[in-house]
């Protein structure tokens, strides 16, 4: 995912702030030790007018210098650690200390991001996608079939549950996996508890743990978005309006619950066209068939879903009540 400018300078002032800090410590660690053993404090003046001599003789040509200045150097050091040691102190309390030592908390290892700086990037995702604590419970490792039977036929397809699940979770897989080189969408629908927001939950944990932005809403808080945008000029509505059209995988869920109106109707066809021109992928989940599309929103709304959105049909029991039962 590519930051944009005013999330990559949060990121990097939080470096910078970390990298003072650490320089802030290293001094009051100075100031306490100097006071404890002030010998120590002579030695650091030392090595510094030796530094500072030596320099001016390797300038001179003298090629003995360098050799020189190291031997005496090594002396003061270990005379330095052996002082510490004496006084309770590890052997580098005196130097730098990082959170992260392999970047020395600048982010980047060359010009590479560091696993530090990836994090920082995957945990702020996480947080704006609004489903951060579900995708710990809901995602394809926790993700199990057992609870669609073969025994169950679809009237409408005439296929089992559990064959209609096999194929949206092959189908969801397959989304992530080409997700970075296969511009696609996906309309989940069928009966109520049958795993389609679930499914939703395992594609979000997957792209947002590659560094990928995805923003996930049920459909009542989507068009409230688009309410304060448009009818509140003071909310703070204006940044996620903006990652709706721009955000790498948006997630509309339980569409059809809203309060629909022709503001709604004219908004969603907006979000999801503007998102298809873009080629910025959207899952929409939702207990309307296509045709309930069509009378709920419109021809166009329709359209758009069936010609750009791979559409998957689940059925079944409704596994919350089933897990009721079960105990689980």
């Amino acid at each position: 995912m590519a930051l944009t400018n005013s999330q990559y300078d949060y990121f990097m002032r939080i470096y910078e702030q970390r990298q003072l800090d650490n320089e802030t410590r290293l001094r009051s660690r100075f100031e306490e030790v100097y006071h404890r053993i002030p010998r120590l404090k002579t030695l650091d003046d030392t090595i510094s007018e030796l530094s500072v001599a030596y320099a001016r003789k390797l300038l001179d040509g003298d090629e003995t210098a360098l050799t020189s200045l190291k031997n005496d150097l090594h002396l003061l050091f270990e005379e330095k650690k052996l002082l510490l040691k004496k006084a309770g102190y590890p052997e580098d309390y005196l130097e730098l200390e990082y959170i992260c030592p392999d970047c020395h908390d600048t982010g980047y290892i060359g010009d590479e991001k560091c696993h530090c700086f990836k994090k920082q990037i995957i945990d702020f995702l996480y947080t704006q996608s609004n489903v951060k604590e579900e995708l710990k419970r809901e995602n394809f490792d926790t993700f199990s079939t057992e609870y669609y039977s073969e025994d169950h036929i679809d009237a409408f397809t005439g296929r089992s549950s559990y064959s209609a699940m096999q194929t949206a979770l092959r189908v969801c897989r397959e989304f992530v996996q080409t997700f970075d080189s296969d511009f696609r969408n996906l309309f989940l629908y069928g009966d109520t508890g049958v795993g389609k927001t679930f499914l939703t939950h395992c594609v979000t944990k997957e792209l947002l743990d590659t560094s990928h932005s995805v923003i996930y809403f049920t459909a009542s808080q989507l068009f409230d978005i688009f309410a304060m945008k448009q009818f509140d000029k003071d909310s703070d509505a204006t940044l996620d309006y903006e990652h709706i059209f721009d955000c790498d995988l948006l997630v509309i869920d339980d569409l059809g619950t809203e309060f629909s109106n022709s503001f709604t109707i004219s908004q969603l066809f907006v979000c999801l066209n503007e998102r298809l021109m873009r080629k910025r992928s959207t899952i929409i989940s939702t207990n309307l068939s296509p045709d309930d599309l069509i009378t709920l929103y419109s021809e166009r709304i329709f359209s758009r879903i069936t010609s750009g959105y791979s559409i998957l049909r689940m059925t079944g029991d409704d596994i919350r009540i089933k897990k009721k039962l079960m105990g689980r």
